[in-house]
């Protein structure tokens, strides 16, 4: 988004408003980049706002208009699915430098592909959820369960998963003391906590359905062998 504003810069009130959370937030994040060495500018004061240095940008990618359009679809496709919107940034980012006959064929394919998704979950209680696992921090739920019932549990995410369409957060729940699935569109709220997890791993949530696998295609390391 920095990039696709170029020299003009974007106010933190803005992105705030395209990604669903709070100024502290994107003024926290981009600090954070800034820290890490990400070419960021930032200008104080009215009209101000962040940008993307000129000279940082993509070396020419090399995609088919059915490669790029496969990308949007899967995206497009799964909404909710956990780092759905750095998924969307990125590609996004990978469409900017396109050659422009190559975009002009991407888009032109995409426009024959529709997809018709339900509702996601909410943003802000996605992005918890994402910051949680990547952060291995204890995240705390308001959760409805399928009989009804509402209760407030403290979690150590442990992996995201999909099954029959629905996506679900795994994790140890300290109420219990046991490894559980929660829906997430059943989760209401979610807030990160500053508790680390204490290292429950994917070992213990248990042997997968034989048409699962972990998303990087390699299910043998997913799990110890028998």
């Amino acid at each position: 988004m920095l990039r696709r504003h170029g020299s003009r810069g974007c106010s933190a009130e803005r992105l705030a408003s395209e990604f669903g959370v709070s100024v502290r937030t994107v003024k926290r994040d981009l600090s954070a980049l800034e820290r890490s060495g990400a070419p960021i500018w930032s200008r104080p004061g009215p009209g101000g706002g962040y940008g993307l240095a000129s000279s940082a940008s993509l070396p020419p990618v090399s995609l088919s208009p059915a490669q790029a359009v496969a990308l949007l679809a899967a995206v497009s496709a799964a909404p909710d699915a956990p780092y759905s919107d750095l998924a969307t940034a990125g590609i996004q980012k990978i469409l900017d430098v396109l050659d422009p006959r190559t975009r002009a064929a991407a888009d032109e394919l995409a426009s024959r592909v529709w997809v018709n998704t339900p509702p996601a979950a909410s943003r802000a209680v996605r992005s918890a959820l994402e910051e949680a696992m990547s952060e291995q921090r204890v995240v705390r739920l308001r959760y409805t369960s399928g009989s009804g019932t509402t209760t407030v549990r403290e979690v150590e995410p442990v992996m995201f998963a999909s099954t029959n369409g629905q996506w679900h957060l795994v994790g140890w729940c300290r109420m219990r003391d046991a490894m559980r699935w929660f829906t997430v569109s059943r989760i209401a709220a979610a807030t990160v906590t500053t508790t680390a997890c204490e290292g429950h791993s994917i070992h213990e949530v248990g042997k997968p359905p034989v048409n699962a696998r972990p998303v990087h295609g390699r299910i043998e390391q997913a799990l110890p062998p028998e």
